[in-house]
């Protein structure tokens, strides 16, 4: 098991090597003879539990640097050491940098220790409960949307793909917070629900909506919002698709969290490629109106959406697997659509194929894209 890691800053190496030795047996010490030597040391990839800063060094106190470590690192847990001419400067610091404690010097082993073992529980009990609510947040509302997908695919089923995408550039891009882009994403699609079954058809079909149908999807984004004002700590997801919906242009999308220029981007794309049918063209539409979107996140998607040949079989039911991508609707033999276009194929969609098939049939060969790229669009 690995041990907790803990960087100590001070501008005195006698100062860090002495602290060290008394605890390099219950954590991994990195040592920072300055805030600037602390700041490179920040790695998301290997997060500290905890920092431990003195506050007078030169250039950047230690206030200043557990406020810049909050910003950038704001699951590590902050400890400042000050001596009593600093207490002032010290009791700021709390509620700028967000400390955990602040110790005075000179701080004996007997109170340091105790007190840097609080932290790193703190620390422990802070990620194990992002960890649980991110994962069980985004596990539910996964389910939640597979569901919908599959109950009224002429609805939500092309909204599928659409979480795909968003999910994909989110990794590709190194989003912060990834998870609260993608269950954005999935709420968004939801507020469909109180629209007329003719205007969602209208809207996947690419045809034009009159005045009245257009005044009712505007209103869509206000509804989700609504929704989800009853459910706590999604306020962060909230505020992504308030800003995603935001009027832009010439360069003002920029402004936005990334998350936030995702989400615009690839609603858009969804859009034009209903009207015309291919992703790839779809994009070059974007292109056109470059000043709208984000241009990295639309270089990303430029790659992504290009020309591709998949291999598509047409495939009977018993040989559709789970993790193939659906070619075309998948309709049962009285015209009732199951399964929209470009869904990957889950257990839970197979159970839905075969259960319609031993009732009313399910239209065969069933065209598949196999093997499917894991970020394919």
């Amino acid at each position: 098991m690995s041990l907790p890691r803990v960087l100590l800053v001070d501008d005195e190496p006698a100062v860090l090597e002495g602290i060290q030795r008394l605890l390099r047996k219950q954590y991994e010490i990195t040592l920072a003879t300055g805030p600037e030597a602390a700041l490179d040391a920040i790695d998301p990839a290997r997060p500290f539990a905890v920092v431990v800063s003195d506050m007078r060094m030169p250039g950047m106190n230690g206030a200043q640097l557990l406020s810049r470590f909050y910003e950038r690192a704001p699951d590590t847990v902050r400890i400042l050491l000050t001596g009593q001419a600093d207490l002032d400067a010290a009791i700021s610091a709390v509620n700028d940098g967000h400390l955990f404690r602040f110790l005075t010097k000179p701080c004996p082993h007997e109170r340091f220790a105790p007190a840097l073992a609080a932290a790193v529980e703190q620390h422990r009990l802070l990620t194990s409960e992002r960890v649980l609510l991110e994962q069980t947040l985004l596990g539910t509302t996964r389910a939640l949307s597979e569901m919908l997908s599959l109950l009224d695919p002429g609805t939500f089923g092309a909204a599928m793909r659409q979480h795909e995408r968003v999910r994909t550039l989110a990794q590709m891009l190194k989003v912060p917070q990834a998870w609260q882009v993608e269950i954005a994403s999935m709420l968004s699609s939801m507020g469909f629900a109180v629209l007329p079954s003719d205007v969602v058809q209208k809207l996947h079909g690419g045809a034009a909506l009159d005045e009245s149908e257009q005044q009712m999807l505007g209103r869509v984004p206000e509804i989700v919002d609504r929704v989800l004002g009853s459910i706590p700590r999604l306020e962060p997801v909230r505020e992504l698709l308030r800003l995603s919906t935001l009027r832009s242009g010439d360069g003002a999308a920029r402004e936005l969290p990334m998350g936030a220029r995702i989400l615009r981007a690839v609603s858009a794309l969804g859009v034009e490629e209903a009207r015309l049918g291919s992703a790839s063209l779809s994009v070059q539409k974007l292109l056109e109106r470059a000043r709208d979107f984000d241009p990295e996140v639309l270089a990303v998607l430029a790659e992504l959406c290009g020309e591709r040949l998949p291999e598509v079989k047409n495939l009977p039911l018993t040989e559709v697997r789970i993790g193939m991508r659906l070619a075309s609707d998948v309709k049962t033999r009285t015209g009732t659509l199951l399964v929209a276009k470009g869904q990957c194929v889950t257990i839970q969609l197979l159970d839905r194929l075969r259960n319609f098939d031993q009732k009313v049939g399910v239209v065969e060969p069933i065209p598949c894209e196999v093997p499917v790229p894991e970020a394919a669009f």
